[in-house]
């Protein structure tokens, strides 16, 4: 382990190696205030085109063309402030620069909001021949085919304009929230087993109480942590109500058939798909997962496996060291499988300051892949110098991996896929990496080490963010039947879902029906289940790969390349998964359960 000091750094004593390099953003800060000022001044170059964006072909095209690049020259504006914001939030010129942009953003949204507006008035056969008029118009084609797709549910244009204009009302919700959680929350202080106190906090719970191997610190930190959470019920109870109020209203006025249809619509996935992946994974992984925590019980001594303990380490004394270089050699080498291109990038993005990983004051906690149109990606971590920090950053490197060969074969409009999809080049990357370690060691320990990261990762997919799912859908079929969504219903609907997946396996405690209180999650759409989408896609597509090699390793290529140009069904098919039938869901379930037979098998 790395040794601890008792003072973090600040960001100007953090060596320039273990930061990112922003100059391939802007070479210097004046360069970036310039080119804000700039951009203020340039929306002209899009606006000129208001009111007779479709009159022809060609002013499509050029229209379409010049919002095209000035997204790009946003893309880069913005993310150069975001990046800083988040190497050092405590830094006052980071938040004032970070408050220009967003009021700047702010102003120009609300002028290109007509490119939308014009182009909703567009008709199928329209654009049909405007393509056949000018056929350089073909790379607009899905742009233009999703917004027609909203069509049938978008109001009259100044409707439209009323409600863009009460966007910050509609996000209320999810900022008090936010606010509240990071500002107003105390929490009572804990003890260790040895009687020392520790200082508590949300961060400390989720980043490290939660996961501690000591059981009495452990249960102490959820006690403090649930005691909080419950002072807060009925404030967070209103707010979360208004959210959903909300978009079972929004559905309602835009004619959905129901809230469900609305917020899976961007995601361009159907109510089978998302149904599957709630009921397959619930049924199917509820038994394997109970056997997990059974023989966690069992091997850490406890008296009863509360939902305190479900994410203690197995085995409590190992905890593989790493160094950063030791660990980068190791995903190069993991990640050869997937061909000279890609390993190519990967070397980029790990020798050349793509990479944030130092500790100091001010930086944001987790980590995170932003991908900049025509530059490269930029990923956030902290290094801790642990194994599981492998896994960490081999996800982002994933996630780095997609976002560049999009980025690379496809234009700004066609980068992003559907968030169903988002999450699969990613937890690729982890798989891949525990493919590699569990075949280079005769460890015991070491490879129960690995099943155990990897069954971590299954969990916080397949469990976590899935039974914020099921979660989720209980809580919109009630708000659709009328049902006032107190604190009492939702502690409720949190604690059944919890039961129904764990059964007698874990003592589900009053205090765990209070844990949806943790999630910002449940005010971005249906999210959530999203996770354990991407993680069925990745773990098909690594089966294919052990099996087939090249031609598996050539498809999922050809399939990150192709960017945001297809929907995610059509994606996975691409890459030689049916995402339309349960069958790779239950494959991905029955890998699991593989994984826990190995680790029972360990014991023998």
């Amino acid at each position: 382990m790395v040794a601890t000091t008792t003072k973090r750094k600040t960001r100007s004593e953090v060596p320039a190696e273990q930061t990112w390099d922003l100059t391939d953003l802007f070479a210097s800060k004046e360069d970036w205030e310039k080119e804000l000022k700039a951009i203020q001044a340039n929306v002209s170059d899009v606006t000129q085109y208001k009111g007779r964006l479709t009159a022809n072909a060609q002013n499509l095209l050029n229209g379409l063309q010049a919002y095209e690049n000035f997204q790009k020259r946003l893309i880069r504006v913005s993310t150069y402030a975001s990046l800083k914001s988040s190497a050092d939030g405590s830094d006052p010129e980071n938040q004032a620069d970070s408050a220009k942009v967003a009021s700047a953003m702010a102003a120009i949204g609300a002028k290109l909001a007509f490119v939308e507006n014009e182009l909703l008035q567009l008709t199928g056969e329209a654009i049909e021949h405007f393509i056949s008029v000018e056929p350089a118009l073909e790379t607009y084609w899905k742009m233009l085919a999703d917004i027609l797709e909203k069509k049938p549910f978008t109001l009259a244009p100044e409707i439209e304009e009323t409600l863009a204009a009460l966007d910050e009302v509609h996000s209320a919700p999810y900022m008090i929230y936010e606010r509240s959680k990071s500002s107003d929350m105390q929490f009572d202080a804990i003890k260790d087993s040895n009687g020392d106190e520790l200082p508590m906090s949300a961060a400390l719970y989720e980043d490290s109480y939660e996961l501690s191997p000591d059981t009495e610190a452990r249960r102490q930190a959820y006690d403090s942590f649930t005691k909080t959470l419950r002072q807060y019920q009925n404030t967070y109870a209103a707010t979360y109500a208004t959210e959903v109020t909300k978009q079972v209203t929004m559905a309602r006025l835009r004619s959905y058939d129901s809230v469900t249809d609305m917020l899976l619509h961007p995601q361009q996935v159907t109510k089978d798909m998302y149904h599957n992946q709630l009921d397959v994974i619930q049924n199917e992984l509820a038994p394997h997962m109970r056997r997990f925590a059974k023989l966690k019980q069992e091997k850490l001594g406890l008296d009863e496996m509360r939902f305190a303990d479900l994410k203690a380490p197995l085995d409590p004394t190992f905890n593989p060291a790493t160094t950063y270089e030791e660990a980068t050699n190791t995903i190069l080498e993991a990640l050869q499988v997937m061909g000279p291109e890609y390993s190519d990038i990967m070397r980029q993005g790990i020798h050349n300051r793509w990479v944030d990983r130092a500790d100091n004051v001010g930086k944001q906690t987790g980590a995170f892949c932003s991908p900049p149109y025509d530059v490269h990606p930029y990923i956030l971590i902290t290094w801790t110098d642990t194994m599981r920090g492998a896994f960490v950053l081999a996800h982002e490197l994933g996630h780095a991996g997609h976002f560049y060969l999009a980025g690379k074969n496809q234009s700004l409009v066609n980068t992003s896929p559907s968030t169903y999809f988002i999450e699969a080049p990613s937890t690729m990357n982890e798989l891949l990496l525990a493919d590699h370690l569990l075949a280079n060691t005769d460890d015991k320990r070491m490879k129960r080490w690995v099943i155990s990261s990897l069954l971590g990762t299954y969990y916080h997919n397949f469990v976590t963010h899935l039974l914020e799912g099921e979660f989720q859908r209980r809580v919109y079929a009630l708000a659709e039947e009328g049902t006032p969504l107190t604190a009492a219903v939702l502690n409720e609907q949190k604690k059944a879902a919890l039961e129904n997946f764990w059964g007698d396996a874990v003592t589900i405690d009053d205090g765990a029906g209070l844990t949806w209180m943790r999630q910002p999650h449940y005010y971005m759409g249906l999210y959530p289940y999203t996770y354990s989408a991407g993680l069925t896609v990745s773990t098909a597509m690594a089966k294919q790969i052990r099996e087939e090699g090249q031609p598996a390793v050539d498809r999922w290529l050809s399939v990150l390349k192709a960017g945001g140009t297809l929907k995610p069904l059509d994606l996975a098919k691409k890459a030689g998964v049916d995402m339309s039938k349960p069958d790779a869901i239950k494959e991905a379930v029955a890998y699991v359960g593989q994984l826990v037979d190995e680790l029972e098998k360990s014991y023998e």
